[in-house]
């Protein structure tokens, strides 16, 4: 007789509680194989598959596409132990790269027992590690060129969608359409095979909104400007004043502001720092690649030196255990950077940072940044930093004092490099000065670790050879 078990969304870990329903990779009715993912949600960090510990049948599911569902909550019910012919059929449902399904009767001796990995960890297969999945996009079949072309939104259609999925990977596309009502399968996408982009969706509600038939999308602006379309009206005013707007802090945002005010709350930061001359350094970049290879990011020179410079003050790379009341000093560096993406601000971490060269501190640097933009961060990739290094100069700003990273207890922040009057060799001179500043938890050290480590860092960037010295 079928066994019926219940598939509740696994613990997330790192104080992550709920998750969001992107996209649903079953149906009712189908056959899935153990370790199959099932769906795919996004957390306040990473967008990740869930495997399913157990073969069988989908007899139920729970939650729509953008529904959040708390850890805990059940995603589904699996019917395992169907007769032979269902199992059989279970065990011939593995996606193709993949291992064949477990006998779904095989676990079927009794409640509990049901056999499965057991093993639901997020954003990983349940029983071994498997090949990174890459998304498949959907095939689409042109019919025969119609004698005009139809336009959809403004833009010509040359093709219409086949039966099946929607060719949209990005569920930041999904939810745009979704909060605007737009409906993808009349949207002709502009990208690779027919896929449909952001720029599509934005484009469709501008020009919804130009025909008056639906409120634009926020951020649409230039798309509308390039258009040469009407900009959307102002919001209505109440009592001569914009409308009340409120925005719900939940996802990537909601997991920032409560690691934000934990940390203000329970770290006594200090900040103190410093102007350097970056001229040196910016001519050892150019000369390293002048020399051919690989190129050499200037952000990975900057962690070389953090490394160097926290094998000098390691008491920068610690974490203090409130519950015991002790300082705990890592052995290892974990290096965070701080990345600006669509979905909000992100932490990477670039695992052993201080036994990178250069060149492989920029591969893993570009690695990381292109996964945070696409949204294939996974938890593993966003945890378990020992030191954070901001590069707020992007932003075309000078200087800051930045909240730490919690639980970490010192973060390296890099302000913009712009030409300076600057006193060189006796001389006013025209110079790359860069500001740095540390902001620093003060229970790990006093002032002057952190100045020696701020000091440390500057003399570096003025003059490279110093860290040729210590190395």
């Amino acid at each position: 007789m079928a066994q019926v078990l219940e598939f509740k969304l696994p613990d997330l870990g790192e104080g992550l509680t709920e998750a969001e329903i992107v996209r649903w990779m079953v149906e009712v009715g189908d056959v899935v194989a153990v370790d199959q993912p099932v769906v795919e949600v996004e957390t306040a960090k990473a967008m990740v598959e869930v495997p399913c510990p157990y073969g069988g049948v989908v007899t139920a599911r729970f939650g729509e596409e953008g529904a959040e569902l708390p850890v805990g909550a059940p995603l589904l019910t699996v019917a395992v132990g169907e007769p032979a012919e269902t199992a059989d059929l279970s065990a011939s449902a593995a996606p193709a790269g993949g291992r064949p399904a477990r006998d779904a009767g095989a676990g079927a001796e009794g409640a509990g027992e049901a056999k499965g990995s057991g093993n639901v960890l997020v954003g990983y297969g349940t029983s071994e590690a498997p090949a990174r999945r890459r998304r498949v996009r959907p095939q689409r079949t042109a019919p025969a060129a119609p004698a005009e072309p139809a336009r959809v939104n403004g833009r010509a259609r040359t093709a219409e969608p086949a039966d099946g999925p929607v060719p949209v990977i990005s569920p930041l596309v999904r939810r745009l359409a979704r909060q605007n009502d737009l409906d993808l399968r009349e949207l002709t996408g502009s990208g690779p095979e027919g896929l449909i982009l952001r720029a599509d969706v934005e484009y469709a509600l501008r020009a919804a909104a130009a025909r008056g038939g639906r409120a634009e999308a926020p951020g649409t602006e230039a798309a509308a400007h390039a258009a040469g379309l009407p900009q959307a009206p102002a919001p209505a005013l109440v009592g001569g004043a914009p409308a009340e707007v409120r925005t719900p802090l939940k996802g990537v945002r909601g997991a920032v502001a409560d690691k934000l005010s934990r940390s203000r709350r329970e770290i006594p930061d200090a900040t103190c720092w410093v102007d350097a001359d970056a001229t040196e350094l910016m001519r050892a970049r150019t000369a390293m690649n002048a020399a051919g290879g690989p190129k050499i990011s200037l952000v990975a020179l900057l962690a070389r030196i953090c490394t160097a410079a926290l094998a000098r003050f390691p008491e920068l790379n610690s974490t203090v255990d409130t519950e015991a009341r002790e300082i705990v000093r890592f052995g290892h560096v974990h290096l965070g950077f701080a990345a600006q993406t669509d979905r909000g601000l992100v932490v990477p971490v670039v695992r052993d940072a201080h036994a990178r060269d250069a060149e492989s501190l920029t591969g893993e640097f570009a690695r990381l940044t292109e996964a945070a933009r696409d949204g294939r961060l996974t938890p593993g990739d966003l945890t378990g930093g020992t030191f954070t290094l901001n590069n707020y100069g992007v932003f075309g700003v000078d200087g800051s004092t930045p909240i730490i990273n919690h639980p970490e207890a010192a973060m390296l922040g890099v302000g913009r490099i712009v030409p300076k009057p600057w006193v060189h060799q006796g001389e006013l001179a025209v110079r790359q000065v860069v500001q740095l500043s540390l902001t620093f938890d003060h229970r790990v050290c006093d002032g002057g670790t952190a100045g020696g480590f701020l000091r440390y860092v500057a003399d570096c960037v003025e003059q490279p050879a110093v860290l040729l010295r210590t190395l």
